[in-house]
């Protein structure tokens, strides 16, 4: 890579860039060379080619009695078929172009760039006041002669990347790079080499190539190598000054991480220059003292600066009268020069700002002699569009104002890009709400209104209740569109001062500003429980959303808005323990609870490792006979600390951490393995039923996983119960008929446990390969004295029966009880009026 070489430390002062720029507007006759390479008509095309490249120019001119009938350049070079040895030789009179673009000798060098830019040609005759031909001048020339080396120091070589790199691999041939060439409008291509290297073939390549009537060969072989490179970040002038002392009209331009950027010729150097006019004028304005009106020399430099300006540029006299407008102007308000010259810079005005923003402009005017800023403005189309506008004063060497100068450009795309950027940075991408940043903001800004109006505040965490059942099942697809959907029924549900965030996840944050009461945030709590329960239609689906909510209040619960925040989340976890779809209010206890449960569930980690839990038996009784025919295996821990742990307070945290599922693995294994060992004993007749978790009946796997279990510890399948409750049945019922079927065919027997407490569809009921319903606890309690019940009872029975189901009643703790069930036909009883769960020792006694 090319040093970019060090760069000059100071600019050049407004005198300096005035006097260079007149200076470097000479006339073509200073700067053409004399020599203009001709030849007749009938020359072939090869031999053309060979007199351009012996003498290193880009053109030769046609000429036939004296008369300059065509030019043949170095671009029509490329038309040349490289497949056909004939091409080379065809007469030059064929390919010229035609007819020859002249210029004359006292042209200004500044107005031949503009043509080049408005013709798009690329070389012209230079002809003297007789016609007679004084030479070819090209954009080259241009560039090497104009005096504006301090514009070129100003400006890095990335500020005129065009970005048309074309590149080809070392095995393409000459005519597939000369095609690329034409097609893409380029004077030079990058070839790359395998070992990473890069080089160049230019036109003027190609004139030698054609000189030599080079066949179809590689471009690999062919190609200048390595190419002269320069960071992106080097300056104009030091670029224009390799290409003149390599003598080269390319140069490639790498990255900082050494990728190749593009390619830049002379060109691009002249198409690039113009962009910096209207600051240089700026610049010069207000150092020089002699302004308009004293030097015509400067008045004229400045109008043709003006004219190139890509910005739009408006001078008024000392009167505010517009007296000129450049064509940038007329690209960017719709006004011509005709429609304002004479009128104020008030007919542009959007009406968006009032007399105090006109004042102050003028004021820092008046004081300043400059003004800067943003402004919106209304074009001839009624369009409002924001620029960035900068005024200048103009006063002549008396000190006298004179006249004032505008430059705005159209910064639309800017402030849309800004308002991006402003919204990533505050909102959800996602659902468009506040993000936890912008919560964070008007959290503190409703505390401080609330502290300052001695008022009340509510803070709601939100939680949808098993969404990742949702994600996993479905896809994340339809998920996001629920959470959409979630998000804007939030948002119509409160009111415009309150604020509701989306936290990550499916977790969500309502601000409830100036609250009456606690009951108003409750009110509110549960109606948009109601609200987000309503079903979600995504891709055919029907979704039904429960919801956990956790409120705190300021300043009750605390005056510290991280407090209040962490308050509601704990608020938000009790409505899950409390059963979901519910809402809590924090309660200073809850605190308490939270670390004790953090505890539990650090201890919940570390008690399989270390052996803690054990098994506990329930006998299964025959209805009639009173014959133990089963046992229910329960799980139990033994903390060292604080003795046997209650399984209300582990079971959910073992769901809620997932560790269920090694937990779930263990007990049915260990199970299998007691009832072995009991079966061994004797008891081959036995039974062993087992409690399934949900995540646990929910692995892909788990058949496969029970299946292991019972092998494993040597018993039938078919002597395995696996009992599951009728609210995870009824959770996938498509995917569940598919599990149960894997464990049936295995021989797995199935009960529904707690039936009755669900939602249960009896068209999935009998499409579910059971083998024996338990009715749920809460229906035996009562049967001797409620008629209800013991008519649901009754039902049930008869129910299972008809679908060739066994019934288990659970819960069974007195013998009026037992008495109604044998009467009913009940299969097996459960409960406390045979013995509570006990270790495997026990139950052996029992036995």
């Amino acid at each position: 890579m090319v040093d970019s070489g060090a760069e000059p430390s100071t600019l050049p002062t407004g005198e300096a860039i005035i006097d260079s720029l007149l200076t470097s507007d000479v006339s073509l006759g200073q700067i053409v060379k004399s020599f203009v390479l001709e030849c007749s008509p009938d020359t072939p095309v090869c031999e053309a080619a060979r007199r351009m490249s012996e003498m290193r120019v880009s053109s030769i001119l046609v000429v036939e009695a004296d008369v300059a009938i065509g030019i043949w350049t170095e671009r029509d070079a490329l038309a040349v078929d490289f497949t056909k040895p004939d091409s080379f030789l065809r007469p030059v009179r064929e390919v010229m172009s035609s007819p020859v673009r002249t210029v004359p000798a006292d042209m200004k060098l500044q107005a031949l760039a503009g043509r080049f830019r408005e013709e798009q040609v690329r070389h012209y005759l230079v002809i003297d006041a007789d016609g007679r031909r004084c030479g070819v001048v090209s954009q080259t020339d241009v560039v090497l002669n104009q005096g504006i080396e301090h514009y070129l120091r100003l400006r890095s070589v990335d500020s005129v990347v065009r970005g048309r790199l074309q590149v080809l691999p070392e095995t393409a041939t000459l005519a597939q790079m000369a095609a690329l060439m034409r097609t893409s409008v380029v004077d030079a291509v990058v070839v790359s080499y395998a070992d990473g290297a890069w080089g160049i073939l230019t036109e003027r390549d190609v004139v030698r190539l054609v000189a030599r009537q080079c066949g179809n060969e590689t471009v690999g072989t062919l190609a200048s190598r390595p190419l002269l490179t320069v960071d992106q970040n080097t300056s104009l002038y030091r670029v224009r000054t390799l290409l003149t002392e390599n003598k080269l009209r390319h140069i490639g331009v790498v990255r900082d991480d050494g990728t190749l950027l593009d390619i830049v010729s002379f060109s691009d150097i002249l198409s690039g220059m113009e962009l910096v006019y209207v600051q240089e004028l700026q610049l010069a304005l207000r150092e020089r003292d002699e302004a308009l009106n004293i030097s015509q020399r400067n008045l004229h430099l400045a109008e043709k600066v003006i004219e190139s300006s890509l910005e739009g540029i408006m001078i008024t006299d000392a009167n505010s009268t517009i007296v000129s407008v450049n064509p940038a102007f007329t690209r960017l308000t719709g006004y011509s020069a005709e429609e304002v010259v004479g009128k104020t810079p008030a007919l542009l005005s959007s009406g968006r700002h009032d007399k105090a923003f006109y004042d102050e402009m003028w004021r820092q005017l008046h004081e300043n002699g400059h003004w800067q800023g943003e402004v919106w403005n209304r074009r001839k189309s009624g369009e409002i569009y924001p620029e960035l506008l900068t005024i200048a004063a103009i006063s002549d060497r008396d000190g006298k104002l004179t006249h004032y100068a505008a430059l705005f450009s159209d910064i639309t795309e800017l402030k849309e890009s800004e308002e991006r950027i402003r919204h990533l940075a505050y909102y959800d991408a996602l659902t468009g709400l506040p993000n936890r940043r912008l919560l964070e903001d008007r959290l503190r800004v409703a505390l401080a209104h609330a502290h300052r109006n001695h008022r009340q505040l509510a803070l709601l965490f939100i939680d949808l209740d098993r969404f990742k059942r949702i994600n996993d099942s479905l896809g994340h697809e339809v998920g996001d569109q629920l959470l959409i959907t979630i998000a804007q029924r939030l948002r119509d549900s409160v009111r415009e001062d309150d604020t509701v965030a989306r936290m990550g996840g499916d977790e969500f944050i309502a601000v409830l500003s100036d609250i009456e009461t606690p009951e108003h945030a409750m009110h509110i709590a549960r109606r948009l429980i109601d609200i987000l329960r309503q079903p979600v239609y995504v891709d055919g689906h029907e979704l039904v959303v429960t919801t956990s909510i956790g409120m705190s209040i300021y300043p009750d619960d605390s005056e510290d808005a991280a407090l209040l925040l962490k308050n509601a989340d704990i608020a938000m976890y009790r409505a899950k323990d409390s059963g979901r779809n519910s809402f809590q209010l924090y309660a200073p206890a809850m605190n308490a609870r939270s670390l004790e449960h953090l505890a539990l569930e650090n201890a919940l980690h570390r008690a399989l490792e270390r052996e803690e839990f054990e098994l506990y038996f329930q006998p299964l009784l025959d209805a009639g006979s009173a014959r133990v025919i089963a046992a229910e295996a329960l799980l139990r821990w033994r903390h060292p600390d604080l003795g046997l742990v209650p399984p209300a307070d582990f079971i959910p945290l073992a769901e809620e951490t997932g560790l269920i599922i090694s937990i779930g693995e263990w007990v049915l294994r260990s199970a299998c393995e007691q009832l072995a060992q009991w079966q061994r004993q004797g008891h081959g007749a036995l039974r062993m039923s087992v409690n399934i978790s949900a995540r646990q009946f929910h692995q892909h796997d788990f058949a496969a996983i029970a299946g292991r279990c019972a092998q494993q510890a040597g018993v039938n399948a078919q002597q395995v119960t696996l009992e599951l409750t009728e609210s995870m049945l009824m959770d996938d019922a498509l995917e569940t008929i598919r599990m149960l079927g894997q464990l049936h065919s295995q021989g797995f027997g199935i009960a529904m446990d707690d039936f009755g407490t669900g939602y249960s569809s009896l068209s999935y009921l009998k499409r579910f390969p059971l083998d024996e319903l338990k009715i749920d606890r809460v229906f035996i309690r009562d049967i001797e004295r409620s008629q209800e019940d013991a008519a649901i009872v009754s039902a049930t029975i008869g129910l299972a029966h008809s679908l060739g189901l066994r019934v288990v009643a659970e819960g069974v703790e007195t013998a009026a009880q037992l008495n109604y069930l044998q009467r009913q036909g009940c299969d097996f009883v459960q409960g406390f009026h045979f013995s509570a769960p006990v270790p495997a020792a026990e139950f052996e006694k029992l036995l």
